[in-house]
């Protein structure tokens, strides 16, 4: 069994990693980096989810005692040049939470009729400071004019996904796994760590 620490203050993408590690099939275990509040906050100055996911993983990474992975993840929607991008978890601001940042959406993209949009993944695995690699994933859907269902958390009732026909609020754990860009960044990192003979 290999153990992966993971760098996150975000209750609901711990949950979504380990889950998605289950159906991985898998031999690992995926735990919160026991001293992740106790420690500054990282700096998130990068310009895109991979440049973010590495400041943070390089960040957290030498106090977690083997591999640690972090994330950098949000939404990008056309209509507004990929808007809110990086700056997804604080759009509306240093005091963001979900239902403020949906509202601001909604407030964008109000008689726009362009509301293409995507989620982005990006996953960067390190030991001490030394990158092993990046791993994206996305999945395409669109913003409704209204939020659907309360599942998951951030934008997920305002993401329809086409594939299930519903929004990632409306979804059911496994059906938002099964495209999850979450679960795809995830699966590609764990592809690329057993193709290592089980270590980088």
């Amino acid at each position: 069994m290999i153990r992966l620490y993971c760098a996150t203050g975000n209750a609901g993408k711990l949950r979504e990693f380990q889950r998605a590690s289950v159906s991985a099939g898998r031999p690992v275990s995926i735990e919160l980096l026991a001293s992740y509040r106790l420690l500054p906050a990282c700096v998130e100055s990068g310009a895109s989810f991979d440049e973010n996911a590495i400041l943070k993983a390089r960040h957290y990474g030498p106090h977690a005692d083997g591999l640690l992975f972090a994330d950098d993840s949000g939404l990008e929607v056309d209509a507004l040049g990929g808007a809110p991008g990086v700056y997804s978890a604080r759009f509306s601001g240093p005091h963001a939470t979900d239902e403020s940042n949906n509202r601001l959406l909604l407030e964008r993209l109000a008689g726009g009729e362009n509301r293409a949009a995507r989620f982005v993944c990006s996953i960067a695995l390190v030991e001490g400071t030394r990158l092993f690699g990046v791993y994206r994933g996305a999945v395409e859907g669109r913003i409704l004019h209204e939020p659907r269902g309360s599942g998951g958390f951030g934008y997920d009732p305002l993401f329809y996904c086409p594939a299930f026909g519903c929004t990632f609020g409306e979804a059911t754990a496994d059906q938002k796994f099964a495209v999850s860009h979450r679960g795809q960044a995830l699966q590609a990192m764990l592809a690329a760590l057993f193709s290592f003979g089980q270590h980088p």
